[in-house]
């Protein structure tokens, strides 16, 4: 089963996301996280030991404390890290200079608009099958 994490401050943000991930009928594991230091938490202690890695993750920008930006970079240096993760850009605002940042990152997988549509879901599970295999 395919896990997926949600991180994002906003819980009507998160509901819409993993209604989304329903509709797709794929076989998901949702996890939600509502700040970014909660989810970086989460995954310095999944890492190390290889439990309960996410496959995906489902990433906000705009966020209080720690934006998405400082979350990706914390996790480049979480101890055995290898970059297996796929992540995903969810966010409200259209900024090109995001868009672009997003593209050259080499953690970010993809970068798409809220509300997170059934397409949109279906393209980012196609897009992490075809990185993962």
């Amino acid at each position: 089963m395919t896990k997926v994490w949600i991180v994002d401050d906003h819980v009507v943000s998160q509901f819409a996301m993993e209604y989304s991930i329903h509709r797709s009928n794929c076989s998901m594991a949702v996890k939600r996280f509502d700040s970014a230091s909660e989810c970086l938490n989460n995954l310095q202690n999944a890492i190390p030991l290889s439990q309960d890695v996410p496959d995906i993750i489902l990433l906000d920008l705009q966020m209080p404390n720690m934006n998405g930006w400082e979350f990706l970079n914390k996790v480049k240096e979480i101890a055995g890290y290898n970059n297996t993760i796929n992540v995903f850009i969810i966010s409200a605002y259209l900024n090109e200079e995001d868009r672009a940042i997003a593209r050259d990152h080499h953690l970010v997988k993809g970068y798409f608009d809220k509300p997170l549509s059934k397409i949109s879901v279906d393209r980012i599970f196609q897009s992490a099958n075809t990185s993962v295999n």
